[in-house]
């Protein structure tokens, strides 16, 4: 999965609003926290209120909100709200996936790399976010990939 802008930008300004308490914050608070380009910023905001993650309040103490408590909103809906299906293989349903000869395994490839994504973005809310804590499997690959990471540091391929 390759984590576009648009969908880092759209965690990032809900993790402002959720760190901000159920206080409203205008878009320039977030672009300014968060360095978001404004006008991309309103596009993203328009999308997550468009899906009933963010709403609006007007007036001088105006701003975004999130629509719905940090505990009750995963990463995944985030992600699924400016970018569409955690995985997508050429944007085909992986349940009836099937290909022929060697590469026939590979659907469940797929379909691994989909549930992991799942595991980590829907468990994870923005709550944990705002209160830096992150539930154990998220924790537990943060440190695997450390850890694979260093090793291959330490032994790049030749």
């Amino acid at each position: 999965m390759r984590v576009t802008a648009k969908t880092d930008y759209a965690v990032r300004a809900m993790a402002e609003l959720a760190a901000a308490d159920g206080a409203p914050l205008t878009a320039e608070e977030i672009s300014a926290r968060q360095g978001i380009p404004m006008r991309f910023l309103f596009s993203i905001l328009r999308e997550l209120r468009t899906t009933h993650l963010v709403r609006s309040v007007r007036g001088p103490e105006g701003g975004y909100l999130l629509a719905r408590p940090a505990g009750d909103i995963s990463l995944a809906a985030a992600v699924r709200a400016v970018d569409g299906p955690l995985a997508n293989v050429r944007d085909m349903r992986l349940s009836g996936l099937e290909y022929p000869g060697a590469a026939a395994v590979l659907p469940d490839v797929w379909r691994a790399v989909r549930t992991s994504l799942r595991q980590v973005l829907e468990t994870t809310t923005f709550a944990d976010l705002a209160g830096g804590t992150l539930p154990d499997v998220v924790r537990e690959r943060a440190h695997e990939y450390l850890a694979d990471t260093r090793n291959y540091d330490l032994h790049p391929p030749s």
